[in-house]
Protein backbone atom coordinates (compact mmCIF):
# COMPACT_ATOMS: atom_id res chain seq x y z
CA UNK A 1 0.00 0.00 0.00
CA UNK A 2 2.81 2.40 0.32
CA UNK A 3 4.42 1.83 -2.54
CA UNK A 4 1.08 2.54 -4.53
CA UNK A 5 0.84 5.62 -2.48
CA UNK A 6 4.27 6.53 -3.79
CA UNK A 7 3.65 5.76 -7.32
CA UNK A 8 0.01 7.94 -7.10
CA UNK A 9 1.65 11.13 -5.49
CA UNK A 10 4.72 10.48 -8.07
CA UNK A 11 2.38 10.60 -10.58
CA UNK A 12 0.21 13.59 -9.48
CA UNK A 13 3.54 15.39 -9.04
CA UNK A 14 4.42 14.77 -12.57
CA UNK A 15 1.02 16.17 -13.93
CA UNK A 16 1.43 19.24 -12.04
CA UNK A 17 4.26 20.05 -13.26
CA UNK A 18 3.83 19.00 -16.81
CA UNK A 19 0.77 21.78 -16.49
CA UNK A 20 2.70 24.41 -14.60
CA UNK A 21 5.33 24.27 -18.06
CA UNK A 22 2.20 24.09 -20.26
CA UNK A 23 1.23 27.31 -18.42
CA UNK A 24 4.52 28.70 -18.57
CA UNK A 25 4.89 27.78 -22.33
CA UNK A 26 1.88 29.47 -23.45
CA UNK A 27 2.49 32.71 -21.41
CA UNK A 28 5.64 33.08 -23.37
CA UNK A 29 4.49 32.26 -26.96
CA UNK A 30 1.49 35.10 -26.29
CA UNK A 31 4.19 37.64 -25.10
CA UNK A 32 5.99 36.79 -28.32
CA UNK A 33 2.73 37.59 -30.61
CA UNK A 34 2.78 40.96 -29.13
CA UNK A 35 4.47 43.61 -31.55
CA UNK A 36 6.52 46.14 -30.16
CA UNK A 37 5.83 49.70 -30.14
CA UNK A 38 7.26 50.98 -33.26
CA UNK A 39 8.88 54.34 -31.65
CA UNK A 40 8.52 57.65 -33.92
CA UNK A 41 9.77 61.24 -33.45
CA UNK A 42 6.90 64.23 -34.15
CA UNK A 43 7.43 67.92 -34.38
CA UNK A 44 4.54 70.08 -33.70
CA UNK A 45 4.46 73.51 -36.42
CA UNK A 46 5.68 76.02 -34.24
CA UNK A 47 6.51 75.71 -30.29
CA UNK A 48 4.18 74.26 -28.57
CA UNK A 49 0.92 76.02 -28.33
CA UNK A 50 -2.48 75.39 -28.05
CA UNK A 51 -3.16 75.26 -31.93
CA UNK A 52 -0.61 71.54 -31.51
CA UNK A 53 -2.19 70.39 -28.54
CA UNK A 54 -3.81 67.65 -31.06
CA UNK A 55 -0.69 65.85 -30.91
CA UNK A 56 -0.55 65.43 -27.00
CA UNK A 57 -3.83 64.64 -27.26
CA UNK A 58 -3.21 61.88 -29.75
CA UNK A 59 -0.57 60.39 -27.04
CA UNK A 60 -2.81 60.65 -23.79
CA UNK A 61 -5.64 58.89 -24.87
CA UNK A 62 -3.93 56.40 -26.28
CA UNK A 63 -4.63 56.96 -30.21
CA UNK A 64 -1.00 56.22 -30.87
CA UNK A 65 -0.60 53.34 -28.97
CA UNK A 66 -3.87 51.92 -30.03
CA UNK A 67 -1.99 52.00 -33.87
CA UNK A 68 1.22 50.90 -32.63
CA UNK A 69 3.44 53.90 -31.99
CA UNK A 70 5.57 54.93 -29.66
CA UNK A 71 5.56 58.77 -29.79
CA UNK A 72 8.26 61.64 -28.95
CA UNK A 73 6.86 64.69 -29.82
CA UNK A 74 9.44 67.33 -30.15
CA UNK A 75 8.58 71.75 -30.69
CA UNK A 76 9.31 72.71 -34.24
CA UNK A 77 10.63 75.91 -35.65
CA UNK A 78 8.42 76.29 -38.03
CA UNK A 79 8.10 74.81 -41.96
CA UNK A 80 11.59 75.06 -42.70
CA UNK A 81 12.96 73.41 -40.11
CA UNK A 82 10.16 70.36 -39.66
CA UNK A 83 11.25 70.06 -43.35
CA UNK A 84 14.95 69.69 -42.50
CA UNK A 85 14.40 67.25 -39.65
CA UNK A 86 12.11 64.97 -41.19
CA UNK A 87 14.27 64.83 -44.68
CA UNK A 88 17.42 64.19 -42.32
CA UNK A 89 15.87 61.76 -40.36
CA UNK A 90 15.87 63.56 -37.30
CA UNK A 91 12.12 63.02 -37.03
CA UNK A 92 9.35 61.08 -39.12
CA UNK A 93 6.74 63.28 -38.96
CA UNK A 94 5.78 66.75 -38.69
CA UNK A 95 3.30 69.21 -40.05
CA UNK A 96 4.63 72.31 -42.25
CA UNK A 97 2.58 74.93 -44.17
CA UNK A 98 1.77 73.75 -47.74
CA UNK A 99 2.24 77.02 -49.15
CA UNK A 100 5.71 77.33 -47.70
CA UNK A 101 6.51 73.73 -48.46
CA UNK A 102 5.92 74.08 -52.01
CA UNK A 103 8.09 77.48 -52.68
CA UNK A 104 10.74 75.19 -50.61
CA UNK A 105 10.32 72.79 -52.93
CA UNK A 106 9.87 74.79 -55.98
CA UNK A 107 13.21 77.23 -55.34
CA UNK A 108 15.38 74.08 -54.72
CA UNK A 109 15.27 74.71 -50.60
CA UNK A 110 14.29 70.90 -50.33
CA UNK A 111 12.96 67.87 -51.36
CA UNK A 112 12.26 63.86 -50.45
CA UNK A 113 9.60 65.00 -48.90
CA UNK A 114 5.39 64.66 -49.35
CA UNK A 115 2.56 65.85 -47.82
CA UNK A 116 0.01 62.72 -47.07
CA UNK A 117 -2.71 64.73 -45.13
CA UNK A 118 -4.43 68.06 -44.50
CA UNK A 119 -4.53 69.83 -41.09
CA UNK A 120 -6.06 72.68 -41.92
CA UNK A 121 -8.20 73.39 -44.92
CA UNK A 122 -7.07 77.08 -44.92
CA UNK A 123 -3.79 79.18 -44.70
CA UNK A 124 -3.53 80.61 -41.27
CA UNK A 125 -0.37 82.84 -42.22
CA UNK A 126 -0.44 86.38 -40.66
CA UNK A 127 1.01 89.24 -39.35
CA UNK A 128 0.50 90.06 -35.83
CA UNK A 129 1.00 92.95 -33.97
CA UNK A 130 -1.03 95.05 -31.18
CA UNK A 131 -2.93 97.94 -31.22
CA UNK A 132 -0.73 101.32 -30.61
CA UNK A 133 2.05 99.99 -33.03
CA UNK A 134 0.37 102.05 -36.10
CA UNK A 135 -0.61 98.74 -38.01
CA UNK A 136 -3.92 98.39 -39.27
CA UNK A 137 -3.48 97.60 -42.81
CA UNK A 138 -1.21 95.63 -44.74
CA UNK A 139 0.62 99.20 -45.93
CA UNK A 140 0.96 100.17 -43.08
CA UNK A 141 3.74 97.32 -42.36
CA UNK A 142 6.59 99.47 -44.53
CA UNK A 143 8.43 100.95 -42.51
CA UNK A 144 8.33 98.39 -39.53
CA UNK A 145 10.33 96.16 -38.04
CA UNK A 146 8.90 92.07 -38.17
CA UNK A 147 10.57 89.49 -36.26
CA UNK A 148 9.20 85.44 -37.10
CA UNK A 149 12.16 82.36 -37.46
CA UNK A 150 14.21 82.60 -40.42
CA UNK A 151 12.36 78.99 -42.27
CA UNK A 152 8.37 79.80 -41.31
CA UNK A 153 5.85 80.03 -44.03
CA UNK A 154 4.77 83.58 -43.08
CA UNK A 155 8.16 84.53 -43.98
CA UNK A 156 9.12 82.60 -47.21
CA UNK A 157 5.18 84.13 -48.02
CA UNK A 158 5.62 87.59 -47.27
CA UNK A 159 6.87 88.36 -50.90
CA UNK A 160 4.33 86.97 -52.64
CA UNK A 161 1.60 88.89 -49.62
CA UNK A 162 3.18 91.93 -49.93
CA UNK A 163 2.94 92.24 -54.03
CA UNK A 164 -0.67 90.84 -53.92
CA UNK A 165 -1.41 93.35 -50.71
CA UNK A 166 0.40 96.62 -52.42
CA UNK A 167 3.22 96.88 -49.67
CA UNK A 168 7.01 97.53 -51.12
CA UNK A 169 8.91 94.76 -49.54
CA UNK A 170 11.81 96.35 -49.51
CA UNK A 171 10.90 98.42 -47.14
CA UNK A 172 10.42 96.14 -44.33
CA UNK A 173 12.99 94.66 -41.94
CA UNK A 174 12.89 91.06 -40.77
CA UNK A 175 14.68 90.16 -37.63
CA UNK A 176 15.47 86.47 -36.61
CA UNK A 177 13.22 85.19 -33.55
CA UNK A 178 12.06 81.87 -31.97
CA UNK A 179 9.04 80.11 -31.92
CA UNK A 180 8.51 80.13 -27.93
CA UNK A 181 9.42 83.48 -27.76
CA UNK A 182 8.65 85.81 -30.49
CA UNK A 183 4.94 86.89 -28.71
CA UNK A 184 7.40 88.08 -25.79
CA UNK A 185 9.71 89.96 -28.04
CA UNK A 186 6.29 92.00 -29.40
CA UNK A 187 5.17 92.48 -25.94
CA UNK A 188 9.02 94.21 -24.83
CA UNK A 189 8.64 96.31 -27.79
CA UNK A 190 11.74 95.42 -29.83
CA UNK A 191 9.53 94.79 -32.85
CA UNK A 192 6.81 95.97 -34.51
CA UNK A 193 5.45 92.73 -35.46
CA UNK A 194 5.48 89.49 -35.83
CA UNK A 195 4.83 86.34 -37.73
CA UNK A 196 2.13 83.97 -36.87
CA UNK A 197 -0.95 81.90 -37.01
CA UNK A 198 -4.21 83.82 -36.72
CA UNK A 199 -5.44 81.16 -34.10
CA UNK A 200 -2.59 82.95 -31.70
CA UNK A 201 -4.66 86.08 -31.27
CA UNK A 202 -5.83 84.49 -27.38
CA UNK A 203 -2.41 84.01 -26.87
CA UNK A 204 -0.66 87.55 -28.15
CA UNK A 205 -3.39 88.82 -26.10
CA UNK A 206 -2.39 86.82 -22.85
CA UNK A 207 1.10 87.79 -22.96
CA UNK A 208 0.92 91.63 -24.45
CA UNK A 209 -1.85 92.03 -21.68
CA UNK A 210 -3.02 94.60 -25.28
CA UNK A 211 -5.43 93.90 -28.20
CA UNK A 212 -4.26 91.94 -31.01
CA UNK A 213 -4.01 93.03 -34.64
CA UNK A 214 -4.28 90.41 -37.66
CA UNK A 215 -3.52 90.78 -41.18
CA UNK A 216 -4.13 87.15 -42.34
CA UNK A 217 -2.15 85.86 -45.45
CA UNK A 218 -6.20 84.52 -46.56
CA UNK A 219 -7.42 88.14 -47.33
CA UNK A 220 -5.59 88.20 -50.41
CA UNK A 221 -4.64 84.65 -50.81
CA UNK A 222 -8.10 82.60 -50.48
CA UNK A 223 -6.97 79.24 -52.52
CA UNK A 224 -4.10 78.18 -49.90
CA UNK A 225 -4.21 75.44 -47.62
CA UNK A 226 -2.75 75.47 -44.11
CA UNK A 227 -0.72 72.75 -42.54
CA UNK A 228 -0.45 69.94 -44.03
CA UNK A 229 1.45 66.81 -42.32
CA UNK A 230 4.26 65.88 -43.91
CA UNK A 231 6.82 62.58 -44.05
CA UNK A 232 9.75 61.50 -45.80
CA UNK A 233 9.52 60.14 -49.54
CA UNK A 234 11.51 57.32 -47.68
CA UNK A 235 9.06 56.28 -45.11
CA UNK A 236 5.88 57.34 -47.62
CA UNK A 237 7.25 55.01 -50.11
CA UNK A 238 8.77 52.09 -48.13
CA UNK A 239 5.90 51.73 -44.84
CA UNK A 240 2.77 53.19 -46.78
CA UNK A 241 0.78 51.32 -43.73
CA UNK A 242 2.66 52.82 -40.98
CA UNK A 243 2.20 56.51 -42.56
CA UNK A 244 -1.94 55.46 -43.07
CA UNK A 245 -2.03 54.68 -39.29
CA UNK A 246 -0.15 57.36 -37.84
CA UNK A 247 -2.20 60.14 -40.02
CA UNK A 248 -5.32 57.97 -38.66
CA UNK A 249 -3.94 58.45 -34.73
CA UNK A 250 -3.08 61.84 -35.43
CA UNK A 251 -6.02 63.07 -37.35
CA UNK A 252 -7.99 61.32 -34.23
CA UNK A 253 -6.29 63.44 -31.83
CA UNK A 254 -6.93 66.59 -34.13
CA UNK A 255 -10.71 65.80 -34.29
CA UNK A 256 -11.49 65.37 -30.39
CA UNK A 257 -9.57 68.25 -29.56
CA UNK A 258 -11.26 70.61 -31.40
CA UNK A 259 -14.81 69.01 -29.77
CA UNK A 260 -13.04 68.91 -26.48
CA UNK A 261 -10.84 71.81 -26.90
CA UNK A 262 -11.06 72.78 -22.81
CA UNK A 263 -9.35 69.30 -22.22
CA UNK A 264 -7.24 69.06 -24.58
CA UNK A 265 -5.53 72.19 -23.78
CA UNK A 266 -5.19 70.95 -20.11
CA UNK A 267 -3.48 67.69 -21.99
CA UNK A 268 -1.57 70.55 -23.33
CA UNK A 269 -0.92 72.06 -19.86
CA UNK A 270 0.22 68.51 -18.40
CA UNK A 271 3.09 68.40 -20.81
CA UNK A 272 4.33 71.86 -21.25
CA UNK A 273 4.45 73.54 -18.00
CA UNK A 274 3.73 76.73 -19.91
CA UNK A 275 0.66 76.43 -21.47
CA UNK A 276 -1.74 78.95 -20.66
CA UNK A 277 -4.82 76.81 -20.51
CA UNK A 278 -7.36 79.78 -21.62
CA UNK A 279 -5.08 80.89 -24.78
CA UNK A 280 -4.38 77.28 -25.55
CA UNK A 281 -8.37 76.21 -25.59
CA UNK A 282 -9.22 79.76 -27.08
CA UNK A 283 -6.69 78.91 -30.03
CA UNK A 284 -8.31 75.57 -30.33
CA UNK A 285 -11.65 76.74 -31.06
CA UNK A 286 -10.69 79.45 -33.65
CA UNK A 287 -8.65 76.85 -35.74
CA UNK A 288 -12.02 74.96 -35.99
CA UNK A 289 -13.31 76.89 -38.70
CA UNK A 290 -9.72 75.96 -40.60
CA UNK A 291 -9.94 72.03 -40.08
CA UNK A 292 -12.92 71.65 -41.29
CA UNK A 293 -14.90 75.01 -43.24
CA UNK A 294 -17.93 74.58 -45.41
CA UNK A 295 -17.21 73.24 -48.62
CA UNK A 296 -14.05 71.55 -48.04
CA UNK A 297 -15.16 68.10 -47.70
CA UNK A 298 -16.44 65.86 -44.96
CA UNK A 299 -13.61 63.95 -43.59
CA UNK A 300 -10.38 65.91 -41.68
CA UNK A 301 -7.43 65.56 -43.79
CA UNK A 302 -8.82 65.66 -47.08
CA UNK A 303 -6.48 67.26 -50.15
CA UNK A 304 -7.85 68.26 -53.75
CA UNK A 305 -5.16 67.91 -56.47
CA UNK A 306 -7.13 70.45 -58.50
CA UNK A 307 -7.58 73.19 -55.39
CA UNK A 308 -3.53 72.45 -55.01
CA UNK A 309 -3.13 72.95 -59.16
CA UNK A 310 -4.98 76.50 -58.67
CA UNK A 311 -2.61 77.08 -55.51
CA UNK A 312 0.40 76.39 -57.74
CA UNK A 313 -1.33 78.57 -60.51
CA UNK A 314 -1.26 81.25 -58.43
CA UNK A 315 1.51 81.19 -56.81
CA UNK A 316 3.70 80.77 -60.42
CA UNK A 317 1.46 84.11 -61.92
CA UNK A 318 2.65 86.17 -58.38
CA UNK A 319 6.54 85.21 -59.44
CA UNK A 320 6.63 82.92 -56.09
CA UNK A 321 7.47 79.83 -57.93
CA UNK A 322 8.65 78.66 -61.53
CA UNK A 323 6.85 77.01 -64.18
CA UNK A 324 6.40 73.32 -64.10
CA UNK A 325 5.26 72.26 -60.58
CA UNK A 326 2.01 69.45 -59.95
CA UNK A 327 0.44 68.65 -56.99
CA UNK A 328 1.76 64.89 -57.27
CA UNK A 329 5.39 66.28 -56.76
CA UNK A 330 4.77 66.89 -53.13
CA UNK A 331 1.80 64.88 -52.20
CA UNK A 332 1.32 61.43 -51.95
CA UNK A 333 -2.90 61.12 -52.54
CA UNK A 334 -2.38 57.48 -52.16
CA UNK A 335 -1.53 57.99 -48.71
CA UNK A 336 -4.39 61.09 -48.45
CA UNK A 337 -7.68 60.12 -46.49
CA UNK A 338 -10.72 60.13 -48.64
CA UNK A 339 -13.11 62.42 -48.70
Amino acid sequence: MNRFARTVAAVALATALALVSGCGGSDSDAGADVKPLKKVTYLTSFGNFGRDAYAWVAKDKGFFEEAGFDVEIKPGQGTGGVIAAVVSGQAQFGPTDLTGSLLQMGNGQAKDFVAVAAIQQRTMAAIATTEGNGIAVPKDIEGKRLADTPGSVVRNLFPTYARLAGVDADKVTWVNGDAQTLMGTLAGGSVDGIGQFVVGKPTIEAVTKKKAVLLPYSDVMPDLYGNVLITSKEIAEEEPETVKRFTTALLKGLEYSLANSKEAAEILKRNVDATNPAAAAAELKLMAAYVRPGGSGTAIGTLDSGRVARSIAGLQDAGALPPGMTPEQIIDFDLVPKA
